[in-house]
């Protein structure tokens, strides 16, 4: 692995084609309100990424000439569409919640079913994600309607897709395949699979899933683990993980990313920079690995390697503090050493950074709000599951308002999010 710093991709490019954007918003802006799923190039629309600086150059030349429609390029849809949003909206999309998180000022039920509730407060607070958890889930019939009906909403009201996410790791983290309203099979303990030493067998397995999940009308699963679980001493990530050795669990990472992608189902790797040799849980609180940088890149960090390697376009950060690259206590989540500087600049991953759930022991002592802003500006781009939804979404707001939070770091992450979602989009039209 090539552990020299890397070029850091210039994105604040993207303010600069804001400008070409503009001239075609009113020309492209009848086509954000349907579903953008013209099929274009395969190796297009299996992107994962931003464009960097030389496809913002080309990007604009096209835009200027009026050459291409919006509907062709999920970069350019992107753009105009990110041009169109009000300042509110913006911050909407940086949240990924529970759909209870989404209807809480107005009802404490849970949610079963797309209905008024749930739109008008889409409505004001058209969030990026929802996830859904088993108590959602009752049968593939209501899961099904529930979701298509929600998308086709979402999408003809705002121009774009919700994504639309759950955690389906498999064995002790299920909420479908082990659920008795569905048919789908669990695909069991990652440490059983990884100890056949079948990638192919991982493959099919993750395959299997996502081609069962599009069909609900999911698009995203939380998924796969790259976490390595090399010690004896814990067993928090023993089952989830798909063993003690960094290149098998990197083998089998790959193959599943891969298999999502082909599938249309945006994955993620999970979680940054590596929890599994981490002794606690990081649900009750902070947890810690006292490896240095140079430890990290010769074991833990290898699957999530393997997983950029594979265009995942999303990477979960854990709530785990790594005294040895940080100088301090601060859990990687909240730390800009581990996602600016690591993460963006190090390993030079340019997809969707997300945050564990930040309900978690690990960080939700301190106040919603600023651990979201805090968070936000160490570097993540999207923000899973917030203590307070309400709170943490008005103190982002308010940030980026008094100029805590610049518009062009605002931009940026909203522009990654807005194009993942985009881009899973025409790859499901293509599957």
């Amino acid at each position: 692995m090539d552990r020299s710093r890397r070029r850091r991709p210039i994105f604040v490019f993207v303010v600069a084609i804001l400008v070409c954007a503009a001239a075609l918003t009113s020309l492209f802006w009848s086509c954000s309100s349907q579903r953008a799923s013209t099929k274009s190039d395969a190796a297009q629309t299996q992107s994962a990424f931003p464009i960097g600086q030389a496809g913002l150059v080309a990007l604009s030349q096209k835009a200027n000439s009026f050459f291409t429609s919006a509907q062709e390029s999920p970069d350019l849809l992107a753009i105009t569409l990110l041009r169109r949003m009000p300042l509110e909206q913006k911050v909407a999309q940086l949240f990924f919640v529970t759909p209870e998180d989404v209807v809480r000022s107005k009802t404490d039920a849970t949610v079963t079913a797309f209905g008024d509730t749930t739109k008008e407060c889409l409505s004001e607070r058209p969030v990026g994600g929802i996830i859904y958890f088993q108590s959602n889930l009752e049968s593939e019939d209501q899961t099904s309607e529930m979701l298509h009906e929600v998308q086709d909403w979402y999408r003809d009201t705002f121009g774009i897709p919700l994504l639309l996410g759950v955690d389906e790791e498999g064995g002790t983290v299920s909420r479908i395949g082990a659920n008795p309203g569905f048919s789908l099979e669990d695909m069991g303990d990652m440490r059983d699979m990884g100890a056949t030493g079948n990638t192919e067998l991982a493959r099919q397995a993750a395959e299997n899933v996502a081609s069962y999940l599009a069909q609900l009308g999911f698009t995203c699963n939380l998924a796969p683990v790259a976490d390595v679980a090399d010690n004896p001493a814990s067993d928090v990530m023993a089952r989830r993980s798909f063993g003690a050795d960094k290149d098998l669990v990197a083998r089998m990472v790959a193959a599943q990313v891969e298999a999502y992608s082909m599938q249309g189902i945006t994955s993620c790797a999970k979680h940054f920079p590596g929890i599994g040799a981490a002794t606690g849980d990081s649900h009750d609180g902070l947890i810690h690995t006292d490896k240095s940088l140079e430890e990290l890149f010769d074991d833990e960090l290898v699957p999530f390697q393997a997983a950029i390697d594979a265009r995942v376009p999303m990477v979960m950060v854990g709530h785990i503090a790594c005294p040895g690259v940080t100088g301090d206590d601060t859990p990687a989540s909240l730390s800009p050493t581990i996602m600016d500087e690591l993460l963006r600049n190090q390993i030079g991953f340019e997809g969707v950074i997300i945050t564990d759930s930040l309900q978690m022991g690990a960080v939700s002592g301190d106040d919603g709000g600023s651990i979201a802003v805090r968070s936000f500006l160490a570097g993540a781009d999207a923000l899973l599951m917030p203590s307070d939804f309400d709170a943490a979404y008005d103190a982002i707001l308010a940030a980026c308002k008094n100029g805590e939070i610049s518009q062009t770091r605002l931009d940026l992450s909203v522009y990654r999010i807005v194009r993942m979602k985009l881009v899973q989009q025409q790859s499901a039209a293509s599957a």
